[in-house]
């Protein structure tokens, strides 16, 4: 294991450029679809999971321009509803573009995601939330297909924290036709 040793009396001074957050950039690049329109993104790190998300948005039919830590998303002329399963199974959250796809066309069809590991992390709760929104899944052929005239909003509690699904059902409820009935918080809001 290594270690470092400090020996005092000398301040420390200098500069350090951070990148930006893998688990901020990768929802924020599906985001991307929803607009049908140019994004930019600026502080994307290099690495191997963002790279695979540019990939996967490149086979949707989205135009990415790639400038060091600089990314330029077109997702106008986007076509495809459909995550190839070898693209799907190298990156765990590669099911979160499945909330945008949704949103913005009505349908989506993707397989199982891959690329974790660090244990079973199923995405039961992103489909039963769908579920919630109004949307109609099915499974065939190793893929799973969600379909809706329109995303309805509602009230999801999920069986347990999760991140991905947050952020998945987020992603789907943008363009919801309507907010549901929910309580107002103890604090009046």
């Amino acid at each position: 294991m290594k270690s470092y040793i400090i020996t005092g009396g000398r301040k420390l001074y200098g500069e350090v450029d951070i990148s930006g957050s893998k688990n901020a950039s990768l929802p924020i690049l599906a985001a991307s679809i929803l607009n049908g329109k140019i994004t930019k993104l600026y502080n994307v790190p290099n690495i191997s999971d963002v790279k695979i998300t540019i990939d996967i948005l490149r086979f949707l039919g989205c135009k990415v321009k790639k400038d060091k830590e600089k990314l330029k998303i077109d997702s106008r002329n986007m076509t495809q509803k459909r995550i190839p399963d070898e693209l799907m199974r190298k990156l765990r959250s590669s099911v979160v573009l499945a909330g945008s796809i949704l949103s913005r066309f009505g349908v989506v069809e993707f397989s199982y995601p891959g690329g974790c590991d660090i244990g079973s992390r199923p995405i039961d709760l992103h489909l039963k939330a769908f579920k919630k929104l109004g949307v109609k899944i099915e499974e065939k052929a190793g893929y799973i297909i969600c379909k809706c005239d329109k995303i309805i909003g509602n009230e999801i509690v999920l069986d347990f924290p999760s991140v991905g699904a947050t952020e998945n059902i987020i992603l789907a409820s943008i363009f919801a036709e309507r907010r549901g009935n929910y309580k107002k918080c103890s604090n009046g809001a």
